[in-house]
């Protein structure tokens, strides 16, 4: 079997005699080290806790056979110690014969792996949105365990309680609480044990979620918009845990045609026209609940003159919309009100400034009692009227 020694804490020295403690899984082996510096051909001897002698220099006096000697030398006495109990636990001493005589000591710490984890359940069924209980166990270990919960790829929480029991021996008990969704329908919640003497120690256990029906509706055909005359169907897609056991199709503030054929979970229409538009609704139920979802239709004209954009009728939007020749001819007025207006304002403003034009020309020729008078008096200065009264004469 592998030895397995782990150095707990720092070498314990005195003088120049040093050794290790040691922690061992148990049925294991530990391996104890005596080593002298400067050894000065003093002898090396190995004491059990009960301060027996199980090693002499290289003599075996304690009558256990799973002591071996391991290596022996002036400055090293190595023992090993096979399928290690609880009760090997303790201190171990080094001596050395020297005046005084010198010792060291070597604790031997015993790991006992806990069992395997067990998970129990409080609720074989979560409904979404309600809070289920989990709790995980790991019995017998020494030193106590410690214990981790993941669901999925998630780390989560839980609550730990550490129970002695008997001779040093620890159950550890954590309980998980949290709030399930449909998506962790499926999902692993695993526990996962960590103690020095194992590793990946874990239990797990799948989560059952039940939640209401999700809903869609379907066009198998027409492909396109559908248009009067053609047929229709619509296919009502329903999923939920348990499967939904009902479904039903309904109209929304009134009856279904008279001639329309429900399948299973299809509606059948047959020559459609436009008494037909409105919204049909689709119902699922399971023993958890209700939901439904809308289809809006809008039945088209055979040849229409505008071809609409394809459309998808869901539940909130609006009936599909088409080009209303209304509305272009509102347009078209608008611009030419909005031409007719510009042409107004410029012709206002040229003959104002024609008329300015006029004024100017004129202004101060009215009171004038003459002929020369009014000239000099016109607006355009005293060259103006030089030049008129010269041709005057």
């Amino acid at each position: 079997m592998m030895s397995v020694c782990l150095c707990l804490c720092p070498a314990v020295q005195s003088q120049n005699l040093v050794t290790d403690n040691v922690a061992v899984v148990e049925g294991e082996v530990a391996v104890i080290s005596c080593r002298v510096k400067n050894n000065d051909d003093s002898v090396i001897q190995l004491l059990n806790p009960n301060r027996q002698t199980i090693y002499f220099r290289d003599v075996r006096p304690l009558k256990d056979a799973r002591f071996q000697l391991v290596n022996f030398s002036d400055n090293e006495l190595r023992v090993s110690l096979s399928n290690v109990t609880l009760s090997d636990e303790g201190r171990y001493v080094c001596q050395l014969y020297t005046d005084p005589p010198q010792e060291a000591y070597a604790d031997i710490t015993v790991l006992i792996p806990p069992g395997n984890p067990i998970i129990e359940t409080r609720d074989g069924q979560v409904i979404e949105g309600n809070e289920t209980e989990m709790t995980c166990t790991a019995m017998g270990s020494k030193p106590a365990a410690t214990i981790r919960w993941m669901k999925g790829d998630k780390e989560l929480q839980g609550k730990s309680k550490v129970e002695e029991t008997y001779d040093t021996m620890f159950t550890v008990t954590s309980q998980l609480t949290f709030t399930v969704t449909k998506e962790d329908d499926g999902v692993p919640v695993v526990c996962i044990v960590d103690h020095p003497a194992v590793k990946d120690v874990q239990a797990q256990t799948y989560l059952v979620v039940h939640y209401k029906p999700e809903v869609k509706i379907v066009v198998e055909f027409p492909d396109g918009l559908p248009r009067e005359g053609q047929n229709m169907e619509l296919s009502c897609q329903a999923k939920g845990k348990p499967h939904p056991q009902q479904i039903n199709w309904v109209k929304v503030d009134d009856d279904l045609p008279s001639h329309a054929l429900i399948t299973g979970p299809d509606l059948y229409i047959e020559n459609l026209n436009k008494t037909y538009n409105g919204t049909y609704r689709c119902f699922a139920a399971n023993s958890v609940g209700e939901s439904y979802d809308d289809y809006i239709l809008y039945v088209y004209d055979t040849t229409p003159s505008t071809e609409p954009a394809a459309h998808d009728s869901r539940a909130g939007e609006g009936a599909p919309r088409a080009v209303d020749h209304a509305v272009i001819g509102g347009v078209v007025a608008v611009v030419v009100f909005a031409m007719l207006c510009l042409l107004i304002i410029l012709g206002r403003y040229f003959a104002r400034h024609k008329g300015t034009y006029f004024t100017h020309e004129a202004k101060g020729a009215d009171d004038a009692a003459d002929a020369d008078t009014a000239i000099i008096n016109a607006e355009g200065g005293h060259n103006n009227s030089d030049e008129k009264k010269e041709y005057y004469i």
